[in-house]
């Protein structure tokens, strides 16, 4: 499809969303920003929480497509779980559907498969059809997400993208993080093949760099015109001298969701 023109960029004020508002612009795109944060340097950006609903409404005025990337990121109490991801989610559908937008790319997670055992030596790569095993009430909200997408594409004939993302930063900063990776620069060129291919219908794909010690299978994501052309073992002896190797048997170094799955760190606010 024609890369739309005007996309409203949700959690514009966090990691990801930083990185994205500075890289997706060179693609062409305008970007509307959102966030429940100011966002400094950009005055133009609308500050509303999900759950403003007549905020999202006058935010999703006649533009092409959603990103959103909003939401909290870490593990918290359902409740907040509840409102900011779940319902927040929600609402943004509602005022997509409301609108006629007829694309969203939704920021799914690894953490919505979180309780998977990771490929060891010469196993298969995950693929996208493992059933979900989420870790944490963050990774559950993610697996809703993902079905509610399915929903508003059946019933409403809304396209979604949902992202399984695993960890964008300008660099790995764990041995873990070395399979999951994806750069910042491979995260833009992955969205915007989501906001751009034809007919994707309801898909979710996993998203990272073409890594060397790779988990999970990004066919789905190629699929799509992704061609991933960043790698994380550069970064591998270093990280690796400092932290060690994975250690098979501990429950935070087997499964996809690392520490998630047993000692998972905690939404600040």
């Amino acid at each position: 499809m024609p890369a739309p023109r005007t996309v409203l960029l949700t959690g514009a004020a966090g990691g990801m969303g930083t990185l994205m508002r500075e890289l997706l612009p060179s693609y062409g795109y305008q970007l509307r920003l959102l966030d429940q944060l100011p966002i400094e340097g950009e005055p133009d950006a609308i500050t509303a929480d999900l759950s403003d609903r007549d905020a999202l409404r006058e935010a999703v005025r006649g533009v092409d497509a959603i990103i959103h990337l909003a939401g909290i990121s870490l593990e918290a109490p359902f409740e907040k779980i509840l409102r900011a991801n779940i319902e927040g989610t929600y609402n943004m559908y509602e005022a997509a559907r409301e609108a006629g937008i007829r694309r969203i790319v939704f920021a799914s997670s690894n953490h919505a498969v979180g309780f998977t055992p990771h490929p060891v030596g010469d196993d298969p790569l995950i693929p996208l059809d493992t059933p979900r095993r989420p870790d944490t009430y963050y990774g559950l909200s993610k697996a809703f997400g993902e079905d509610l997408a399915s929903f508003y594409w059946d019933k409403h004939g809304i396209e979604t993208v949902a992202i399984r993302i695993g960890s964008c930063f300008p660099e790995p900063t764990t041995v873990r993080m070395l399979s999951i990776w994806m750069s910042p620069a491979d995260g833009a060129r992955l969205l915007h093949a989501a906001l751009t291919a034809e007919n994707v219908g309801c898909t979710t794909v996993y998203g990272s760099s073409a890594n060397t010690r790779l988990w999970w299978d990004l066919s789905s994501a190629r699929a799509l015109g992704y061609e991933p052309r960043d790698d994380s073992e550069p970064y591998a002896a270093k990280l690796i001298a400092e932290q060690g190797e994975l250690e098979p048997g501990n429950p935070a170094h087997d499964y996809l969701g690392g520490a998630f799955c047993t000692d998972p760190p905690i939404w600040p606010r």
